[in-house]
């Protein structure tokens, strides 16, 4: 059985308690996207699945697919899937939009990861410090770090249990030796429980939007041994740069050119030897934390840690 013909019957699996959807029917709208219009896989999947999803009337996160998987939060490592897990609610923050209801930490022995419920799921609130038993939950990923999106279907147990939670952050360090493609002022998709970034004004999955800016450094640090891609988010970057999002904004606009952002922070940053913590998804390292050792001859620490 072909991958495309996997992902249809998939697909078709997951409206058979909703609708009727004939799995060759969707295989058709696949093939039409990935041989004809060379859209990758898993996008073809979302852009069909979400066509579906319109003309049932339906939530995604009415979906589902049955038999989902207890999992360590650390072994998450896929978009969409659904899991069960077996965590401790380690730290509540506030929401940042009037449609989520909570978001925070969970964790097991494996590690943390963020969650995040929404207000239309009307679920019951969660307590910092109780562990819990959660069915049916949807896995998201964003630019290589993975989180957890408690739905309407999500079922949620108290247990009288002491999960100790563990610890999955790295800690790497080196000079920065590049700032990436598509770092500086962004624009990422406005879409409830979207925050992919915008491509020429084009989200991969909600088309052409107005997108919401926002500020990011995906980097390159080289110890001299072993060179790390790190991603540093809005905060990082801020505390990296000493630019804020707003003075960004102004600067792009003056020159009408956000590619100017970028350059500016390379100017400041570039060469200079970090130390940073996080954990690592994909081949990314997120930073959490980060310390500036101090003044370090760049050239001079690289040519030393490559000699030993």
């Amino acid at each position: 059985m072909s991958e495309l013909r996997q992902e249809a019957e998939a697909i078709a699996e997951q409206f058979s308690d909703h609708t009727d959807v004939d799995p060759d029917d969707v295989e058709e709208r696949l093939t039409t996207l990935v041989d004809e219009y060379r859209v990758p896989l898993d996008e073809a999947s979302r852009s069909v699945t979400n066509s579906y999803l319109e003309d049932a009337g339906m939530e995604r996160d009415e979906l589902g697919r049955g038999g989902s998987e207890e999992v360590l939060v650390n072994d998450i490592d896929e978009d969409e899937q659904w899991v069960d897990l077996r965590v401790k609610l380690v730290d509540l923050w506030e929401p940042r939009s009037d449609s989520i209801s909570q978001v925070g930490l969970l964790g097991d022995e494996s590690g943390t990861i963020k969650f995040v419920a929404f207000e239309t799921s009307d679920l019951p609130e969660l307590t910092e410090g109780q562990a819990y038993e959660l069915s049916n939950v949807v896995t998201d990923e964003y630019e290589g770090s993975y989180s957890v999106k408690l739905n309407r279907t999500t079922g949620i147990t108290e247990i009288d249990e002491e999960i100790e939670v563990g610890d999955n952050a790295d800690t790497v360090e080196g000079a920065l030796v590049d700032i990436q493609s598509g770092s500086g002022l962004i624009k990422r998709c406005p879409e409830e429980d979207c925050t992919r970034v915008l491509q020429n004004g084009r989200c991969s999955e909600h088309g052409q939007v107005e997108g919401e800016f926002d500020l990011r450094i995906k980097g390159v640090l080289d110890d001299g041994e072993t060179v790390t891609e790190v991603i540093f988010d809005r905060e990082a970057t801020e505390e990296l740069t000493g630019m804020t999002l707003e003075e960004a904004k102004d600067m792009a606009m003056d020159a009408l050119d956000t590619t100017v952002v970028a350059e500016e922070m390379g100017e400041d940053v570039l060469g200079r030897y970090y130390r940073v913590t996080g954990p690592t998804f994909g081949r990314y390292v997120l930073v959490d934390e980060m310390e500036d050792p101090g003044t370090v001859d760049v050239e001079s620490a690289l040519i030393e840690a490559r000699s030993i």
